[in-house]
This record gives C-alpha cells, sequence and structure tokens, in this order.
C-alpha cells in the first residue's frame, strides 16, 4: 500500500504546450511579408527603370520629345475654320447602290439635301461639320482613315468635290 501513497504523492510533470501550430503560423506570415518586400523592391526597380528612361528621353531631344507630344495634338481654330465646308447634294438615281455610305462616321447619320458637311482635303471624307469640328479640335487626324491633316491645307473655296456616291459643292 505504501506503493500507492508515493505514487500519488508526486504529481507527474504536465506536457509542454504544443508549439507546432504556433511556429506553422510564424513561417507563414514571415513568408508573406517577404513575399511583399520583394514584390514591393521589384516594382521600385521597374518604376526608376521607367522614370530614368523618360528623363533621358527627354534631355537627349527636348524639342522632339515635345513635338512628338503635341503631334497629335487638335487643330487651332484658324485651321479649322479654314478647312473647306460644302452642301451636300444627294446621288443621282443610277448610283443609289453606294448611297449606304454618303453618311457621317463620326454620329452615324446619313446626309440630307442641302445640308452643310466638311470635307477634309487631304483624303476627301466629308462629316457633318459639328462633329468633325469637335473630332478636330482634339486630333489632328481624319477620323475615318486616320491621315493626318495638315494646318496650311484648307482647300480654296469654290472647288467642287466629285466622289463615286455624291457630288458635294463648296459653299461660300
Amino acid at each position: 500500500m505504501s506503493n500507492c501513497i508515493d505514487a500519488s504523492a508526486t504529481p507527474s510533470p504536465e506536457p509542454p504546450p504544443p508549439t507546432a501550430a504556433l511556429d506553422y503560423d510564424v513561417v507563414v506570415i514571415l513568408a508573406a511579408m517577404l513575399c511583399a518586400l520583394v514584390c514591393a523592391l521589384g516594382l521600385n526597380s521597374v518604376l526608376q527603370q521607367c522614370v530614368a528612361r523618360c528623363t533621358r528621353r527627354a534631355v537627349a531631344d527636348p524639342v522632339g520629345w515635345v513635338a512628338h507630344r503635341r503631334a497629335n495634338a487638335g487643330l487651332k481654330r484658324e485651321a479649322l475654320v479654314a478647312l473647306p465646308v460644302a452642301t451636300y447634294a444627294s446621288p443621282a438615281q443610277k448610283q443609289q447602290q453606294h448611297a449606304s455610305a454618303a453618311g457621317c462616321a463620326i454620329c452615324l447619320s446619313d446626309f440630307t439635301d442641302g445640308e452643310t458637311i466638311r470635307v477634309l482635303p487631304v483624303c476627301g471624307h466629308r462629316f457633318h461639320v459639328p462633329c468633325v469640328d469637335r473630332w478636330l479640335a482634339a486630333r489632328c487626324s481624319c477620323p475615318t482613315c486616320r491621315r493626318r491633316l495638315s494646318p496650311d491645307r484648307g482647300g480654296s473655296a469654290g472647288e467642287g468635290v466629285h466622289r463615286g456616291d455624291m457630288q458635294v459643292l463648296n459653299a461660300v
């Protein structure tokens, strides 16, 4: 019986708390922080290279850089007003198969007889005056073919443009 009393008198040591779960959480958090740090450093490096490249280009050719940025800027008001304005005349009956092409490519509506349109001198494409004026105030290219318009190419009043699907007479 004395063996029983001695065994109960000394308590057994408690097992240590589980540290495996705690260690796993710490490892995951540290790995995520390391990945975030690597990504941030990589992004910083890429941004520095882009800024350096743009700065070198601007310093090497400042006039060309500015000219390139302004190359597709809109036309000035004087150049816009100098572009020819015409009156639309519907095509003849024999050319009705092409009549579907007689419309403004910006607003997608057809031209009507007597309507004021603007014919671009570089390519001959035609548009409603308000539609193309809004376009050309922001860009200096044709909305249809993207050909660049030169501000000095205004066209002269009185000349006509004859296309296969319509005849345009300039209005004065």
